[in-house]
């Protein structure tokens, strides 16, 4: 799931790269295109760690992948919130108003975001990451 939101962020950060882009964009426009690709790249990062992590281990016999899940869930959810608030300001209405398929592509990942559980989710993070739900792996950053 969560890769699926990082595709739906890229896909509402692209009208703020390309706008970022160009020579006349303003420092508002930069800065904000500096937040979003900084956090594009680190949920990048996280699901590529966690694609190998799969990959190194698929039957999951460290038992790991409860905790690495919520972990991605939780970074990429952030993230991708991020980027639509961010591109957002940046962009204004304009491309919201104008443009079918970015309003739809921006809608659609507002709503998929809210498969993740925000606080519930993180409380429920919290409570596997010190081992209060049965995992004994430690803590591991």
């Amino acid at each position: 799931m969560a890769a699926c939101w990082f595709g739906g962020a890229l896909a509402v950060a692209a009208p703020l790269a390309e706008r970022a882009a160009r020579d006349s964009a303003d420092a508002h426009t930069r800065t904000a295109f500096g937040a979003v690709d900084r956090d594009l790249h680190a949920a990048g990062a996280v699901l590529e760690l966690a694609a190998e992590e799969i990959d190194a281990d698929p039957l999951d016999h460290k038992g790991h992948a409860a905790l690495r899940t919520q972990r991605v869930r939780a970074v990429v959810a952030r993230v991708c919130g991020d980027v639509l608030r961010n591109t957002g300001e940046a962009l204004g209405a304009g491309p919201l108003a104008s443009d079918v398929r970015y309003a739809r592509t921006a809608t659609d990942l507002a709503v998929y975001l809210r498969q993740h559980h925000a606080d519930r989710d993180l409380a429920a993070l919290g409570g596997r990451a010190t081992g209060e739900e049965g995992d004994t792996h430690g803590l591991r950053w």
